[in-house]
């Protein structure tokens, strides 16, 4: 898959490295006339060669050139030779060119710098570059000083590039700023303002992630967002791993959006779009992606994407998607699958991963993964390993896991953590956990903690808590919950709750209920439940009062199918009055399985004349263990004269108690006795 295309990619590097170099020689030898005519103030005309008109072809201005230059004009040849230095024609350019540098013309010995370094000639091409140069030529002061850094020589690389700046020169100034940046200079950055300023889009890229990388290292530390987001989610989120989410044993046991237009934008000033430096690093990246910088409409993409604007960020990533850059086809393909369009994700990720993107070939995985082409899935997980991405490794692990091959998934997790990968780390921790390997478990569950994996060190404290060493368990919850995970702060609330401190055990719980946990939700209710005074009597007619936070809270954890808090949100309706509202959360409590809710249930039909609906619930509730349910029948079965039946469940009462049941169920056993045996 790979061989047939090498021969053909390193002819292609080939022509590539040929056309950069002469776009390169072409961007200097074009600087050359405009440069120089506003430093001379004159511009070059040619006498009695006729007006020189907008319509004029090529062909009639060399003509034109042509005439004035043999009749001596030095400015005409050096026009011409200009010209044919440009159109690549090396002989016919260089006796115009010498001619006209004899006669004094700077941009002429700039000019046969350029010609002479063509030809393979570049100290006698520096010679001319400094003749030039020394005559205020600022394009010649430019040449001479990348002259001067190619052979190592910086302070005069830096002298020369520096007369190149300062007389506005934007190749220059950029130049000058590379070299300062190398050496970590902080004049740097004035001078890629400079070049940014005169349109230099490299420069206008290169300021942008400065000013960038700078801000975000002044308001969250290194790696916070920008270039690492900026990079196709490489650093935020198309970790394709994260988004296939791993199981985790021991918690349980739009078609594609128009191109971006290119409108030409100004540089920036303070206050235009986000505040500060933030907002002036996306100027210049928009910028520089207005004229057609690929990796900084790729930034660009990814700062509006984070921003909510999802709909010009794609405009973006599709213009740099467009122009090859194969992160941004990433990054594109994740925006159209969020946005519902999986068929048209799948062909931009297919255009990044077959350009060596393995984020790309991840996504790919999932896709096919979801879609239960494990085969496919496979192939593209490798690819995307073979691309240099660990995540690779990861999902392979997670793949043969789900399939039951724990061998191979064993062998993918542990490849995976020896490369970094904490969630792998943790993954193999579990697997070997699940195999009764506990002393190879735990290294890598810390490897993966300490890498920062926040089911890791929720998962050191299961093992700690059932080691019986509390104090190290509760660090490690302590630690995941500060990540917020939810199950950890659970498990920090009960231990606030138990040590009495409930100020902490609120905050935690509040933590774990806000983050979805009914047990931390119900927990939370009962913690506020126990603070509330005592409820009057309810007055027939009176108003019914709203709903307590506590209550809130119950009916949270209700929703999510907690049978306690489900009695416990009945036994609160029933209070305020609302006995049809009682009854259906005491009905769904019971249908789960809870006798409470059964008991409780079986009450209130019996309390509105259903007394045989009661008695189902309430032998669905004893024979669950639930004694005031026994009771309750062996009442209900001497009411009936069925004096065997009713001793039959005083038994069972004194059986399961509580005391005082047992005590109520022995006299009225006894009762039953009398009167049978009488």
């Amino acid at each position: 898959m790979v061989f047939m295309g090498d021969r053909a990619t390193l002819l292609e590097t080939g022509r590539f490295v040929q056309r950069h170099a002469r776009n390169a020689a072409d961007e200097i030898i074009e600087a050359v006339p405009a440069v120089d005519a506003a430093v001379d103030t004159t511009a070059r005309t040619v006498p009695d060669a006729g007006p020189d008109t907008e319509n004029e072809s090529d062909a009639e201005t060399e003509g034109r050139h042509r005439r004035a230059a043999e009749r001596g004009d030095t400015d005409a040849m050096s026009a011409l030779g200009a010209l044919l230095l440009r159109r690549g024609d090396l002989d016919g350019a260089e006796p115009f060119l010498r001619a006209a540098t004899a006669e004094g013309d700077r941009a002429a010995a700039n000019n046969l710098g350029v010609l002479l370094h063509q030809r393979g000639y570049p100290d006698e091409a520096a010679g001319w570059w400094r003749v030039a140069a020394v005559a205020g030529s600022a394009p010649a002061a430019h040449a001479l000083g990348r002259h001067h850094r190619e052979r190592g020589d910086e302070p005069a690389a830096e002298y020369w590039l520096r007369q190149a700046a300062e007389q506005g020169h934007a190749l220059g100034a950029y130049a000058l700023a590379d070299l300062l940046e190398h050496r970590s200079d902080v004049g740097a950055e004035r001078w890629l303002r400079a070049a940014a300023e005169q349109g230099h889009r490299e420069a206008a890229y290169r300021l942008a992630l400065a000013l960038e990388r700078r801000a975000t290292e002044t308001l969250r530390g290194p790696h916070a967002y920008g270039p690492a987001a900026a990079t196709g989610r490489a650093g935020h989120a198309y970790d394709t791993a994260g988004r296939l989410r791993a199981a985790d044993p021991l918690r349980a046991g739009e078609q594609p959006l128009p191109a971006a237009p290119r409108p030409e934008a100004a540089p920036p000033r303070p206050g235009d779009g986000a505040a500060g430096p933030l907002g002036e690093a996306e100027q210049w990246f928009r910028q520089a992606a207005a004229r057609g910088h690929r990796r900084a409409a790729l930034h660009l993409g990814a700062i509006l994407e984070q921003r909510g604007e999802l709909k010009e960020a794609g405009r973006w990533y599709l213009s740099s998607a467009k122009e090859g850059e194969a992160k941004a086809a990433c990054a594109l393909g994740f925006l159209l699958r969020d946005a519902g369009d999986e068929e048209s994700a799948a062909v931009w990720w297919l255009r990044a991963a077959q350009d060596g993107d393995g984020n790309a070939a991840n996504a790919l995985g999932a896709l096919h993964a979801a879609r239960g082409e494990q085969q496919t899935a496979e192939r593209w997980y490798r690819a995307a390993m073979d691309a240099g991405d660990v995540n690779g490794a990861y999902n392979l692990g997670l793949l043969c896991a789900a399939q039951d091959r724990l061998p191979q998934a064993e062998q993918w997790y542990r490849r995976a953590a020896y490369a970094g990968h904490r969630e792998a780390a943790n993954a193999l921790a579990v697997l070997l956990l699940q195999a009764g390997d506990a002393g190879g478990a735990e290294p890598w569950f810390s490897k993966a903690a300490e890498a920062g994996s926040v089911d890791a060190a929720f998962n050191l404290g299961i093992i700690h808590a059932g080691r019986d060493e509390d104090r190290s368990a509760l660090a490690w919850y302590e630690r995941a919950a500060a990540a917020g995970h939810t199950e950890a702060a659970l498990q920090v609330g009960i231990a606030a709750l138990r040590d009495g401190d409930e100020r902490t055990a609120e905050r935690h719980l509040r933590c774990a209920a806000g983050g979805g946990s009914p047990e931390a939700a119900f927990r939370l209710a009962t913690l506020l439940d126990a603070r509330r005074p005592e409820p009057g009597p309810v007055v027939l007619g009176a108003p019914v009062d709203q709903k307590t936070e506590c209550e809130e809270w119950y009916e949270r954890a209700a929703q999510q199918g907690h049978r306690r808090a489900q009695v416990r949100v009945g036994m609160l309706a029933a209070g305020r009055g609302d006995l049809a509202g009682a009854a259906r959360w005491y009905r769904e409590a019971a249908e789960a399985g809870s006798r409470n809710g059964a008991f409780n249930l079986g009450l209130l039909l019996a309390r509105e004349g259903s007394e045989r609906e009661a008695a189902l619930w309430w032998t669905r509730a004893a024979h669950a263990g639930h004694g005031r349910a026994a009771l309750r029948l062996a009442l209900l079965a001497a009411r009936r004269g069925e004096l065997s039946e009713g001793r039959k469940w005083c038994a069972r009462a004194v059986e399961l108690g509580p005391a005082e049941v047992a005590e109520r169920a022995a006299r009225l056993s006894e009762a039953l006795h009398q009167e049978l045996t009488a």
